[in-house]
């Protein structure tokens, strides 16, 4: 599946194919002390983004990852390792996935979950941080064809604003 490679405006349909996420990493991790969260901007609602939900699997303590980290690999999930960003374990789709999505799996409370829910939150509650960071997103996204890397970074500044 190629990602998708606009920003485009918010779609009600987006929480819905997070239950749907949730639903089957459910089973995947059957059993195990996890709580799965929607995060990124798909997660706020009025937020242009591209249409790629984001999803975190947060197990209670570090001991926990490697069990999850092995059951989502048993689902079809290719473990990739942290991608720079400590605390946080990230997966690439299965080859058979229905929806677009980026799945991380983190430890509660840790700084990788803590900024993934306090941006979402920030953009949820704060009207002028949530058309800031929409703004910046539409302008920042043709680089999404050319260099992604560069789409990201260009976030970085503002995105570490919207934390503080």
């Amino acid at each position: 599946m190629i990602p998708p490679a606009e920003v485009v405006p918010y779609d009600d349909r987006w929480p819905a194919w997070f239950d749907e996420l949730r639903a089957s990493l459910d089973r995947l991790l059957a059993g195990l002390p996890a709580e799965i969260e929607h995060v990124g901007s798909t997660a706020v609602p009025g937020l242009a983004a591209k249409p790629i939900i984001d999803v975190d699997v947060v197990v209670p303590t570090a001991e926990q990852v490697p069990t999850a980290v092995a059951a989502l690999a048993a689902g079809g999930y290719e473990h990739e390792g942290d991608l720079g960003i400590a605390g946080r374990e990230a997966f690439r789709m299965p080859v058979d996935a229905v929806r677009y999505h980026h799945l991380y799996v983190v430890v509660a409370g840790n700084k990788a979950h803590r900024d993934h829910l306090v941006l979402r939150d920030r953009l949820r509650t704060d009207p002028e941080a949530l058309a800031r960071y929409a703004e910046l997103k539409r302008e920042l996204a043709p680089l999404l064809r050319v260099d992604r890397s560069a789409y990201v970074d260009g976030k970085g500044a503002l995105i570490e604003e919207l934390l503080s």
